[in-house]
């Protein structure tokens, strides 16, 4: 085995540094997300995390679905019946007290579940506080968080925010028996003198510059990267945190959280430009006079000593000490970073920030969906009793309610009953409303067209449905009826009609009663108007603007009564105020897009569903 004290001498590539320091300090640093790793790599990776543990340090691994009593604690329902009394069982948090918890596919997890993992993180202990629980049990854990998130999802920010680390790009990497041992051992010897490293000078106000300046608003991550860079300097075998410390924390802390360039220092944007090419050069010096002259004139002293120069030498030691330590440190990050990766990082995290959430609403249902717990209540209208949960809660009785009845070997009261439980995430409608009268209805159709099939082509995963209602004449028609079925909608799509006079209020009581039969079926409903909104046809079905629009008006005082979200896409060539005052009254976003393509159009409506979704 490589001796410890020759493993500081070595280069660790960032996968091993990371381990490395989360093994040193697993508890304050909080731990690491794994960006989209490959399976192999993710376990190699966990390998040799382990092997950098204390012995004996637990490792467990949560699936996504995992519920409150076996990650938290509740009863233990076996000791519980047997004794008579209630006894609390500990949740995997608290057995995995001292090592790691790993969650795969974290941005599935329940909002109870993540609510419960930061609160751990906070507080490095779990409190259980239900069922007439109230316990209080140890939980000084590391996470490791999967972020597998695609399109719509992403990890929770308030997680993220106490994770010191995320590690990107995690596609290939092999660690072999012999670098194992060699970190390990490192990591044991930094662990023994982790807690006499002390602060090295202006460094920690450097690393809180240097957050700031990257855009980062968190108080967290300059915490997180000092906790790191005291790791790391115990790791190299100081006792003091240097420059190379904050720099190496810096880099793997604060840069996957910028958010912005960071500014020139002052002294670069003070520096005086070069002169222009046509201006002279300032005039030499004159040639020292020739040695007969000096000779003949040997009282005159020389304006400085011969053996001192005239100027100090320029040293690359007096410059350091001169520049502040938060430039020399911005510099050092920046000069470790490959072309181009400062970059890349701004434009990934710009893009996370984009993210706001799943499409579609959480529901909570008795009959289908995800198992989350249960609730107080009997079994009926398909309604299923969760048995261990109704033995859980009658279990403390049994010694009192024996004494009474003891021809039951389990007495249970109508109070004990719990039925299961699930979380149904609804999917959602997009209703697409589009104005098919007069010259312009084939190029409406033609874009409704390409939107419906671009979002239809993703709609699969995300459980959502499209419709299309065209209006033209007096009347509005349901083309296409909800649905997930892209051959159909093709089928249907191919021949659209167009022509005639604009019945915009009709269209509007069109789209309002088929946005309430999306909702009572258990969906989000998404209105999409795709007109000009220049009505010329009353609700009777007579002629004339003046009537036409009075009815529009009132169609849509009533949509807006229905709370129904609806986007409104004008596609006059010269957008006015009637139209807006129309999509004003339904309550819908006004959008005008005159120049509308279907790429354009399908990528608003996935912005708004985002947005719906994120509040």
């Amino acid at each position: 085995m490589m001796d410890a004290l020759e493993a500081p001498t070595r280069v660790w590539n960032d996968a091993e540094l990371i381990a490395a320091l989360v093994a040193i300090d697993p508890t304050l640093l909080g731990g690491v997300v794994l960006d989209h790793p490959s399976h192999d790599a993710a376990r190699e990776w966990l390998t040799l995390l382990r092997a950098c543990l204390p012995e004996g340090a637990p490792m467990r691994r949560l699936p996504a679905s995992v519920t409150d009593d076996r990650l938290f604690g509740g009863v233990d329902l076996a000791a519980t019946l047997t004794t008579g009394r209630l006894v609390v069982e500990p949740g995997v948090l608290a057995a995995s007290d001292g090592g790691v918890v790993v969650l795969p596919m974290a941005e599935r997890a329940s909002a109870s579940v993540l609510a419960g993992l930061v609160e751990v993180l906070d507080a490095h202990a779990v409190r259980v506080e239900r069922e007439g629980i109230a316990a209080r049990h140890h939980a000084r854990v590391a996470l490791v968080c999967y972020d597998e998130s695609a399109d719509d999802e992403a990890l929770p920010q308030a997680l993220v925010d106490r994770l010191a680390f995320r590690l990107i790009g995690l596609h290939v990497f092999a660690c072999s028996a012999r670098t194992r041992e060699a970190l390990s051992a490192a990591v044991a010897a930094a662990r023994a003198r982790h807690a006499q490293v002390a602060d090295g000078g202006d460094w920690l106000g450097a690393v809180c510059e240097l957050s700031s300046a990257y855009g980062i608003t968190s108080l967290r991550a300059p915490l997180l990267a000092w906790r790191a860079a005291r790791a790391h300097a115990a790791l190299a075998g100081r006792d003091v945190v240097t420059e190379d410390d904050a720099t190496v924390a810096s880099r793997l802390v604060l840069l996957p959280r910028a958010v912005t360039m960071p500014a020139p220092p002052p002294e670069a944007q003070e520096e005086s430009p070069p002169p222009p090419p046509d201006q002279p050069p300032p005039d030499e010096p004159p040639p020292p006079p020739p040695e007969a002259e000096q000779e003949e004139r040997p009282d005159e002293q020389p304006d400085t000593p011969p053996d001192e120069p005239d100027t100090p030498p320029d040293s690359d030691d007096a410059s350091d000490d001169a520049r502040p330590p938060s430039d020399i440190l911005r510099d050092a990050v920046t000069s470790s970073l490959p072309p181009g990766m400062l970059e890349q990082l701004l434009a990934r995290s710009a893009a996370m920030r984009g993210v706001q959430g799943r499409v579609g609403e959480e529901t909570v249902s008795l009959l289908r969906g995800r198992p989350r717990g249960s609730r107080q209540g009997e079994p009926r209208g398909g309604a299923r009793l969760h048995l261990l949960e109704t033995l859980r809660t009658a279990a403390p009785w049994q010694k009192v309610r024996g004494r009474m009845d003891r021809t039951q070997r389990v007495a249970l009261r109508k109070d004990d009953f719990r039925v299961r439980r699930f979380i149904e995430r609804s999917g959602t409608t997009v209703i697409f409303v589009v104005d098919a009268s007069g010259s312009s209805a084939l190029a409406r159709l033609s874009e409704a067209k390409g939107a419906i099939e671009l979002l239809l082509a993703e709609s699969y995963a995300r459980r959502d449905r499209v419709s299309l209602i065209a209006f033209r004449g007096t009347t509005a028609d349901t083309l296409l009826p909800a649905t997930r079925a892209l051959a159909r909608a093709k089928k249907v799509l191919a021949a659209l009609p167009g022509g005639g006079g604009t019945p915009m209020a009709t269209a509007i009581d069109a789209a309002a009663l088929a946005g309430l039969a999306a909702q009572r079926s258990g969906s989000s409903p998404l209105v999409v108007f795709l007109t000009d909104g220049r009505a010329n046809i009353a609700r009777d079905g007579t002629p004339g603007r003046g009537k036409a629009g009075e009815d529009a008006l009132a169609s849509a005082r009533a949509f807006a009564q229905s709370r129904l979200s609806s986007l409104f896409v004008d596609t006059s060539l010269r957008p006015d105020a009637p139209t807006r005052a129309l999509a004003a009254a339904m309550g819908a976003r006004y959008v005008p897009l005159p120049s509308a393509n279907s790429s354009a159009l399908s990528g608003l409506v996935r912005t708004v569903q985002q947005q719906a979704a994120g509040t």
